[in-house]
């Protein structure tokens, strides 16, 4: 089928990536089954999806796997490299001589010979599997990002990944990569939405030549970090409602207006169509300035994920 989602230049990427702008996760909380995820990415490739997000903490790889191979088999597409597959190398195996093994488990997993991302997920290090959330302060240190994004390059350099970049680093992060790097980060995968805008650190990466890929653009709603606060905000209804459209597409418009491409997640097929439909429509200067003006406040705070260190946030 004709794919609906434009495609877009990343211009920092060592090997000339493109991307499309929209890409379905498939991170999910409380987790679903394999049979129901494979089946929901199945029904995003129907849908025109072509950009799917994943990651070996999500535990999603080998279902997208699976989907890539029945929509291959059912002539869903006509090659792999209709898709633009991202997977991220899990905090366990921030070390310089465990990235190349983690990228290749996440290869075979995915049961393919390539990724088009590979990012970097946290710029933290965990000692051991984690078995419970947050995880304890004394398993968690910053990584040696130095020898963990050589060996990143080395991935790409191996053919393993087309490109390589990070999730959630801020500027600082990105600064200090950038003061070594022989390839650059090509993308930044942060928290990005109306009620969490990055302005600062999207002007940041435009000027450094890293693209922005947006995760929970409608603030992770049902998840064990987020909450309902995009969905019950006033200003936000408001446009939506003058404009006919969903608070979900006003969301995913309106990163799309920062110059940011997008992951949204649904496994719903009728909100998965609804998500694609963003791209003949505008804000207008005054919903923009509207939106500009929310409070804003994070909703995927690191202390979710790890127990609250001052020192370890110093150095983030």
């Amino acid at each position: 089928m004709e794919n609906k989602v434009p495609i877009v230049p990343v211009v920092s990427s060592f090997s000339g990536l493109t991307m499309p702008v929209i890409g379905m996760g498939t991170a999910s909380y409380p987790p679903v089954d394999a049979g129901t995820l494979k089946s929901a990415i199945v029904e995003a490739i129907r849908a025109g999806y072509r950009h799917f997000d994943t990651a070996f903490i999500y535990g999603s790889e080998q279902p997208l796997g699976a989907a890539i191979a029945e929509a291959l088999n059912i002539g869903l597409i006509k090659s792999r490299n209709e898709l633009f597959i991202t997977s991220k190398l899990w905090c366990t195996y921030a070390e310089p001589d465990l990235v190349i093994p983690a990228i290749k488990m996440s290869l075979e997993n995915l049961q393919l010979e390539y990724l088009d991302l590979y990012l970097i997920h946290w710029p933290l290090k965990f000692s051991k599997e984690v078995s419970r959330l947050p995880v304890p302060k004394e398993e968690v240190s910053v990584i040696d990002i130095k020898s963990v994004w050589s060996a990143m390059e080395e991935c790409q350099l191996l053919g393993l990944t087309k490109a390589i970049g990070v999730s959630n680093f801020s500027s600082r992060k990105l600064e200090e990569i950038l003061s070594f790097a022989k390839i650059p980060p090509a993308v930044n995968q942060v928290e990005m939405n109306p009620l969490w805008q990055q302005k600062e650190l999207n002007e940041y990466c435009k000027a450094k030549g890293i693209h922005v890929s947006a995760h929970s653009p409608l603030g992770s709603k049902g998840t064990l970090w987020g909450d309902n606060r995009i969905f019950d905000c006033y200003a936000l209804k408001e446009i939506a409602e003058a404009k006919g459209k969903t608070i979900a597409q006003i969301c995913l418009r309106w990163v799309l207006e920062q110059g940011a491409s997008v992951i949204a997640k649904s496994f719903n097929k009728k909100r998965m169509e609804e998500n694609l439909e963003i791209f003949d429509w505008s804000l207008s200067v005054e919903e923009l300035e509207k939106i500009r003006g929310l409070p804003q406040c994070k909703f995927n705070s690191i202390g979710t994920f790890i127990e609250p260190s001052a020192e370890l946030e110093a150095q983030l």
